[in-house]
């Protein structure tokens, strides 16, 4: 048995070098322009058969002339990177921000991969923020601070400027809406460079501070092994204190609790920050803010019931709930946080459009699932098929979804907050996030400050996704399956939730730490007391 497993283990790994291997080779080389052709048409029959809402935004007769287009346009052989640039903004033509296409990158090998992670990438350190057609640092998880609130003017000999131009015409926002572009840019613009050059090991990067400029080289360096570092600052005659039973105990102790408060506020490590945050501002419990950065990382229901208890508890009078730069997550934590904030009975989501009646096997069996997925989704097949099979119907010559959970009717929560309410929303405020806001302005239960929300108002395509490689150049084409949207619609279609007091940060801002957004609420709060 023994000699088996040892077998089959030289086998795996001789076929996955093997494999990637050959997928690297296949994106590197240059691609026929029939196959590249092959390539556009099996994309756009696999949007019109799989997405519901094609043609909410941008119609039939149009995206059939874009990509149409783009079949004309290819005249000579390309790689997938190649392609890439060209196929990505076509496909943004859909104006659905669920629909993105993923550029071809080189895969390592496991011992590879073993290897990179002992190394760092300076570059990736760097966060950046797309503010009056500039790009900035705007924080560093690095040594170097003083990078922080400097402008990026150009990475090797490309503009920075351009890179933006290029990159915003790369993904799309829901509809017509603008703000997501600069927002989204600026927050992603590491993984856009990484999609449109690939990798590299170091890079030149030309900032400028006031009226200098200067030259930085970022490099992928061995990482710090801190275990080593602390071991040689310490004098060998030092002996580390023996604990006590009780001490251990207190220590074990503290450690679990440590591990349940990281587990309910989402702890990013690579951040070093909370994806769920709760606290009161000033000297009393007048004032509570709420931060959230995203809708799906780790259990929720005891933060939201911990701390909405605190708010009923120390009666307090003004709710801030901040929702910029969330990109969304799951429906199920929306649902519950909106309970806490209505008074009234409510109606989450509505039936939802879908394109199959059995739409979770469309997203198992796609053909980047892994066979360990496709073989338990074919064991439970019957299961899946005869569940979707009930939970859909057609009405008015459509399909329809019903999520019961969240379609049904229910009361607000015992413990909802009864005072007033702002919301902070930007244009990365997206997909779930905008989805909870269209119900809070809709039922006029907050004020919204900020910039209107990348995500749409009238809701999103999204749900399930189906993740699709094309055959020749392998990009991987990710789009929803499930019309996801409240009961409440706002015309014209095709924009996000508006704010009522619109503010945009400046870079000046930024550089004094200056919250625009939440001092504006504090100081209506100050004037209202």
């Amino acid at each position: 048995m023994k000699k088996f497993f040892l077998i089959f283990s030289v086998l795996l790994v001789v076929t996955s070098c093997s494999s990637v291997k050959t997928y690297n080779e296949q994106i590197k080389a240059l691609h026929t322009v029939e196959d590249l052709q092959n390539d556009v048409d099996k994309l756009y029959n696999q949007l019109k058969k799989h997405h519901p809402k094609l043609y909410q935004y941008t119609s039939k007769s149009v995206l059939d002339f874009k990509f149409d287009s783009l079949k004309t346009t290819i005249k000579q052989p390309m790689t997938s990177r190649e392609f890439y640039k060209i196929l990505a903004p076509v496909v943004t033509n859909v104006r659905q921000g669920h629909v993105s296409v993923g550029s071809a990158n080189k895969r390592f090998t496991r011992k590879e991969r073993k290897l990179l992670k002992k190394k760092k990438f300076e570059f990736y350190d760097l966060d950046f923020e797309y503010l009056n057609h500039k790009l900035y640092v705007k924080n560093t998880r690095g040594k170097d601070s003083t990078l922080v609130g400097n402008e990026v003017v150009k990475i090797e000999n490309d503009s920075a400027s351009n890179l933006v131009d290029i990159y915003k015409t790369q993904f799309a926002s829901d509809g017509y809406n603008t703000t997501l572009h600069n927002r989204f840019v600026g927050k992603n613009f590491k993984t856009f460079y990484y999609r449109n050059k690939g990798f590299v090991d170091s890079l030149k990067v030309t900032f400028k501070n006031e009226d200098s400029t200067f030259v930085k080289t970022f490099k992928r360096l061995k990482k710090e092994d801190k275990k080593k570092d602390a071991e040689s600052d310490s004098t060998k005659t030092v002996k580390p204190k023996k604990l006590t039973k009780a001490e251990k105990k207190a220590n074990r102790i503290a450690r679990k609790k440590k591990r349940k408060f990281n587990k309910k506020h989402g702890y990013i490590a690579s951040r070093k920050q909370y994806t769920r945050n709760f606290d009161f501002i000033g000297k009393d419990s007048t004032i509570a803010l709420m931060k959230i950065r995203g809708f799906g990382n780790g259990p929720f229901k005891e933060f939201y019931e911990e701390n909405f208890a605190k708010l009923d508890s120390a009666k307090t009078k003004y709710f801030i709930l901040d929702l910029r730069d969330n990109g969304g997550g799951r429906i199920a934590e929306i649902d519950k946080l909106y309970s806490y904030l209505t008074d009234e009975n409510y109606q989450f989501i509505t039936e939802s459009e879908v394109n199959s009646r059995i739409p979770f096997m469309k997203f198992v069996m796609s053909n980047t699932s892994s066979t360990g997925l496709k073989i338990v989704g074919g064991l439970l097949s019957p299961i899946i098929v005869t569940h979707n099979l009930l939970k859909t119907k057609k009405k008015d010559g459509k399909l329809y979804y019903r999520f019961n959970k969240f379609s049904k009717i229910k009361a607000p929560n015992p413990l909802h907050f009864k005072g007033t309410v702002y919301v902070l929303i930007n244009g990365n405020s997206f997909s779930a996030s905008s989805l909870l806001s269209t119900h809070l302005k809709a039922n006029k239960r907050a004020v919204f400050v900020g910039e209107e929300t990348g995500g749409a108002y009238n809701g999103t395509v999204a749900g399930i996704y189906k993740l699709y490689q094309l055959p020749t150049s392998k990009l991987k084409v990710r789009m929803g399956l499930m019309q996801i949207e409240a009961p409440q619609k706002q015309h014209p279609d095709g924009y996000g939730v508006k704010p009522d007091v619109e503010i945009t940060p400046t870079i000046e801002d930024r550089k004094m730490n200056i919250d625009t957004e939440l001092e504006w609420v504090l100081k209506v709060i100050e004037n209202n007391e």
